[in-house]
Formats: structure tokens, C-alpha cells, sequence
């Protein structure tokens, strides 16, 4: 007698013996697309067993959305090697908003390549095919498949076979299946790969005019450059032709949007060859947007209790080595600098050197400054914060503008409480952060939770359960929808991650809050409780931006460049009608900069027209236009970012208003 789970309440059914997860939550409406028995998702054929407790999971969900995509990369991979019948099979994983399917061939796909395999996968979703799980054993694979190279690779024996991670759906779970694709009327096998699922029930579940496969690249065998190299097709699968129409015109205006595009456009940042990759130089129109956003965190900082510190870019490995980086993060850092050896003049080593690393974080630093004298329970929370550089050794194909950077300014703080001030000082810091990304323009939010990963972690059960349990709770407080990600923590702490929606509805990853019980035990971090006693504080580390460069890169993306006013490298400009009006209007912006606002005037040769379309087009959100009735009313006409314009406001006026907007960081 399973238990169904529907919504938060727990039905048990009873059912026919054989009976399968799609006799208990199948729909006619082919919403439900796999099933989670027990917490593990399988086919809606699963055979079910007394207590089984089954949840329907749907295809607008993300689970069901992965499942979609995967059957669909199946679809593709067939239908190309119905058209291609030299192609061998690679892997083909679901992936964020879509799926990619790789191929062993000795061809180069051409857009009409693509064309003709999408015409070909709507014919295979047409014909009518089921997707039917079929276990097999490791001989009898091999055998099945000995005409795929890649797929005997990865079956190999037991001892060699090629690992893989478990997002490409291929080879895991337990047991080694074999999906075949199975003509619904005539029962005959059209297809098969290896993979372990699961899958949809068949292609009645998978809207063709819902597919859309975007674009094909080069690709190594499971990502390793020193691999063959393959052809990848991209494609993405929706449950609906509105929900993939959407998901295009977001695609075209993300493009509209670029920041990278959008930083060359409006003169606010170059990555030049000259300095390396994921290594950019602001230039003065950025400086100004970035010494915005930086100067408003401090205040707030200020503000809420936090004491500014700073320390060096680089530092011996002993630091690092104590931290634990170096035996859990070493592949995200740059090599190390071998350094101050010295050598007699036989070339023998006299002294010798030491390793030196760049930063990849600041948190070892502020330890040391806590521990740079004794602290007592008076002191706690003890708060320090830094716009700290750091730098990470992102590989070449993951760099990507501001967003994937090698070198960053992180607005790191760390925070030293007692037991007792912890759940207190979590839930204010999730508000703080909150309250500081919504001044930023940001609104839309959910919070996630990385939890441990007992392969990659330090620290004892009850340590990552005290503090996995306080990072819930102070979640819950806010009200946030809070998603689970499992295994996603660092090494030393679980961690809330704040996801932000824009303008757009894209999804970034802000700010971060982890609880840490670990680097005080490796730092022998010690404060003086009431009682006299030595105790060890807790560690909450916390980046709001993240990085300044990616959120700068975020907030002109969400903004399209037309940053609100408090943070626009121009505020204001001013444009004369005639070349007889530029003395009044720099009379104009002259009280303005008294103001404190930030304004030029156009005094080129150009006509007036020409000038506000170039003010438009640098996104500017004042222009004062002024002629000869201006002049002589002490006025101008006021126009807005958006077009509509206001005549006749006098100076005194506009000033004000502008000022007023700037101060309360108004959006237009």
C-alpha cells in the first residue's frame, strides 16, 4: 500500500499487485512526467512496493524540466545518427535552460546540418516512440554496443571505466541500463542508449514546436582537452511553444543587454590583451559607477556596526596551509611565486625560499588580525569588513566579462559572535543584505541552502548540523522561498545564498552567508567568555556583491545601462540650442556640481537634435536644453531618460528636483 504524497499531505492508496508510479499519479494531461519514489526519481513505470511513498513531479518543475530536456537530447541524438550514420554516440546531459548532445565525427555541423536534424527530431516525436528502461550487465553492454567507441569507454571494466559526473545521466544509479526507443504501434526498437534515466514515458509527453536546437560548437570527450574533439549540438526543450517563445525573447533582449557589449558602448571597462584574461581596467565613466556602489556600502556598513580593515594581496603558503585552501581550493589558485631563496657562490642554497600565493580569499587575513591580541565576550560581535582584492585561477572556457573574472574585489566581511549571538546576528545580517541589495535596485528574491558535501568537507556531523540548522532558521524568518542544495557547501561551512530575479527574470547568485566552525578551530581563534574561560567564537563569513566587478556586470545588465541617477557616470547634461546658449548652461551645470552632481555640456559643433540622441544614447538621465527664451526666464526645458520633456522650469527648480532624485536614489 503506497503513501502519495500530495501537496504536504500523505494519502495512502491501495493498489493491484505490478502496479507502477504511473497507475498512482499518472495524468491524461501528461503533466506528471517521472515520479520520486522513496526521495529517488524514476519512470513513471517503476514498479511499486508495499510503502513506497510516491510524489508526482511535473514537467513545469525543475526536476521535471531536466527530464524533459534529457529525453529530448536522446531525440536529437537519434535523429542525427538517422541522418549521419557515421556519428558515434558521445553524452548528452541536461544543462541549465537546455541540453547539449556530443558526437564522435569526423564532420563539422553546418547550420543546415542543424536545420535538418530539428526537422528530423520532430518527425521522430511524431512517429510516436516510448522510452523503456532496460537493465542490463557490463558484458552484455559492451557487446550491445561495440560499434559505439565512446560508449565502451565508458563502460571499460570495472576497474578502468571512465568516470563521470553524475549530471550527464549516462552511467550511475546502482544498476547499468539501456533506454531503447520503441515505435508505439508496431513495438519495434528504433534506438537505444546507454543511460540511467529516467525519462519521459513516451514522445506524446514532448511538444515538438516547443524544441528549438540553437546552435552546434567544437567540444573534448568529457570536457578534457586532451581528449578527441567532437561536435556538440545545443538545444532547448520547453513543455510548451509559449514557454520556448518566451524563453527566445528573453535570449534577444539578454543580447540587447550584454554588459560586455554594453561596457564597450557606454566607455565603462576593456579587458586589453595586454594584461591577460578575466582581468579588466575601469575606465573614468566606470570608476565612477564602481566608486558609487562601494562608497554607499560603506556607509551602510558604517552604519550597522562594522570596522573597516585591510591587508595584502599576497601572502606565504603557511596561511593557506593552516586555512585548509591549500589542500581543498589549490586548483582554484594561481601557482605558486617561489620566492627569497639564496644561494653561496657555488650555487649551493645558502637560505631557503619560500612559497607565495595570490589571495583566492581574505578570510585567513581578518583571523589574523582577530587574533593579533587577545578579545574578550565585550567585543563580540566583532565585525570586519574590507573591499579586498583576490584573485582565482577560472579556467579559460568559464571566464566571461565581469560576471567570470580571474581578478575581483570581493566586499568581504567577517563576523566573530559567541553561540549565543549567532542565530541573533544571522537573521539581522540576511535583513542587512536584503535591505542593501534592494537600494541597488534589486527586489525579486529566494534563498538557497548548500548543504554538506562529506567528500569535500572538514568538521565534525554535529558541527554541520548545529550550523546548517541556524543558517534554516534564520532563512525561515525572512520569508523567502528557500531552496535546498545538497553537497553545494564550501569545505569548512554550509551557506544561504541569496538568488536575485532581474529586469529580465534571469536568476544571479548575490550574496552569501556561511556559518563556520572550522577556521577558529585551525586558527586557534580564543576570546574570554563572562566566566573567565577561553571559548572559541563562531565565524560568519559574508560577501554582499559577491564580487564588485560581477555585480557591477549584473546591475548593468538588469538596468540596460540606464543605471538610476544616484549611480550614472552623467547625470545630467546640458544641451544649447545654439552656441550663443553654452555660457548660460555652464553657468547651469556649475551650480550643479556645487550640488554635487555630475553633468557636462554638450558644447561640440553638432545640432541640437544630434546632441540629444547622443545623450540618449549614453543612457544619460537629465538633459537641460536651453535657447534664448530660456536664457532670459533664468529656466530650461527639463528633459527625461524616457522622452517626455518639461518647458520653461526654472534653474532653481531643476537643480532641486535633480538633487532630490540623487539623494533618495530614485529609480526613472
Amino acid at each position: 500500500m503506497p503513501a502519495v504524497l500530495v501537496g504536504d499531505q500523505r494519502v495512502s492508496t491501495e493498489i493491484q499487485v505490478g502496479a507502477t508510479a504511473f497507475d498512482v499519479v499518472g495524468d491524461k494531461a501528461r503533466l506528471v512526467v517521472v515520479a520520486k519514489v522513496n526521495g529517488v526519481l524514476v519512470d513513471l513505470s517503476h514498479p511499486l512496493q508495499d510503502g513506497d511513498v510516491v510524489l508526482p513531479v511535473l514537467i513545469s518543475e525543475p526536476e521535471g524540466l531536466s527530464v524533459l530536456r534529457h529525453s529530448v537530447a536522446h531525440i536529437v541524438a537519434q535523429a542525427t545518427q538517422n541522418l549521419f550514420s557515421d556519428v558515434k554516440l558521445g553524452i548528452g546531459p541536461p544543462i541549465k535552460d537546455g541540453f547539449f548532445y556530443d558526437f564522435g565525427t569526423t564532420r563539422s555541423f553546418t547550420p543546415d546540418d542543424l536545420a535538418a536534424i530539428e526537422k528530423e527530431v520532430v518527425a521522430v516525436i511524431n512517429s510516436g516512440q516510448k522510452f523503456v528502461r532496460r537493465v542490463t550487465d557490463r558484458k552484455s553492454a559492451q557487446k550491445e554496443l561495440n560499434h559505439e567507441p565512446f560508449k565502451i569507454r565508458l563502460l571499460g571494466t570495472d576497474e578502468n571505466a571512465q568516470v563521470m559526473s553524475e549530471d550527464v545521466m549516462e552511467v550511475g544509479g546502482g544498476e547499468l541500463t539501456i533506454y531503447d526507443n520503441i515505435d508505439l504501434r508496431s513495438g519495434d526498437s528504433k534506438w537505444c542508449d546507454l543511460c540511467r534515466g529516467p525519462h519521459v514515458p513516451d514522445t506524446r509527453y514532448i511538444d515538438p514546436r516547443a524544441i528549438k536546437l540553437m546552435r552546434t560548437s567544437a567540444a573534448y570527450w568529457l570536457g578534457d582537452q586532451k581528449n578527441e574533439s567532437m561536435q556538440r549540438v545545443y538545444g532547448t526543450a520547453w513543455p510548451t511553444k509559449d514557454d520556448l517563445k518566451q524563453y527566445l525573447n528573453m535570449l534577444v533582449e539578454a543580447e540587447k543587454r550584454d554588459h560586455r557589449k554594453l561596457g564597450v558602448e557606454l566607455d565603462l571597462f576593456s579587458f586589453p590583451d595586454e594584461i591577460g584574461s578575466g582581468l579588466a581596467v575601469f575606465h573614468p565613466k566606470g570608476g565612477i559607477v564602481r566608486r558609487q556602489m562601494e562608497d554607499y556600502s560603506r556607509i551602510r556598513h558604517e552604519e550597522a556596526g562594522y570596522e573597516f580593515v585591510y591587508t595584502p594581496h599576497i601572502t606565504k603558503s603557511t596561511l593557506f596551509e593552516t586555512s585548509g585552501h591549500l589542500d581543498w581550493y589549490k586548483e582554484g589558485m594561481f601557482p605558486a611565486m617561489h620566492l627569497d631563496e639564496e644561494y653561496h657562490e657555488d650555487g649551493t642554497v645558502k637560505r631557503q625560499g619560500q612559497d607565495y600565493y595570490l589571495k583566492p580569499m581574505n578570510c585567513p587575513f581578518h583571523n589574523l588580525i582577530y587574533k593579533s591580541r587577545g578579545r574578550s565576550y565585550r567585543e563580540l560581535p566583532l565585525r570586519l569588513f574590507e573591499f579586498g582584492s583576490v584573485y582565482r585561477y577560472e579556467r579559460s572556457g568559464v571566464i566571461h566579462g565581469l560576471t567570470r573574472v580571474r581578478g575581483m574585489t570581493q566586499d568581504d566581511a567577517h563576523i566573530y559572535c559567541t553561540r549565543d549571538q549567532m542565530q541573533g546576528e544571522l537573521k539581522n545580517l540576511l535583513t542587512f543584505v536584503l535591505d542593501l541589495l534592494r537600494d541597488y535596485g534589486l527586489d525579486d528574491f529566494y534563498l538557497e541552502l548548500s548543504t554538506r558535501n562529506p567528500e569535500k568537507s572538514i568538521g565534525t556531523d554535529s558541527e554541520w548540523d548545529e550550523a546548517t540548522a541556524a543558517l534554516a532558521e534564520a532563512a525561515g524568518a525572512s520569508g523567502l522561498e528557500l531552496i535546498p542544495d545538497p553537497g553545494g557547501a564550501a569545505f569548512y561551512g554550509p551557506k544561504i545564498s541569496v538568488q536575485a530575479r532581474d529586469a529580465i527574470g534571469r536568476t544571479w547568485q548575490m550574496s552569501t552567508i556561511q556559518v563556520d566552525f572550522q577556521l577558529p578551530q585551525r586558527f586557534d581563534l580564543e576570546y574570554q567568555s563572562s566566566d573567565g574561560e577561553r571559548q572559541q567564537p563562531i565565524m560568519i563569513h559574508r560577501a554582499l556583491f559577491g564580487s564588485i566587478e560581477r555585480f557591477f556586470g549584473v546591475l548593468l545588465e538588469h538596468y540596460s545601462g540606464a543605471f538610476p541617477p544616484w549611480l550614472a557616470p552623467v547625470q545630467v547634461v546640458g544641451i544649447p540650442i545654439a552656441s550663443s546658449h553654452n555660457e548660460y548652461l555652464q553657468k547651469v551645470a556649475r551650480q550643479l556640481r556645487a550640488a554635487g552632481i555630475r553633468v557636462e555640456v554638450d558644447v561640440s559643433d553638432e545640432r541640437m537634435q544630434k546632441k540629444i540622441r547622443t545623450a540618449a544614447s549614453q543612457k544619460i538621465p537629465f538633459m537641460l536644453i536651453a535657447g534664448d527664451e530660456d536664457v532670459a526666464a533664468n529656466a530650461v526645458s527639463f528633459r527625461f531618460r524616457d522622452g517626455t520633456q518639461e518647458n520653461g522650469i526654472s534653474v532653481p527648480v531643476a537643480i532641486s528636483r535633480i538633487a532630490e532624485i540623487v539623494k533618495a536614489r530614485k529609480q526613472l
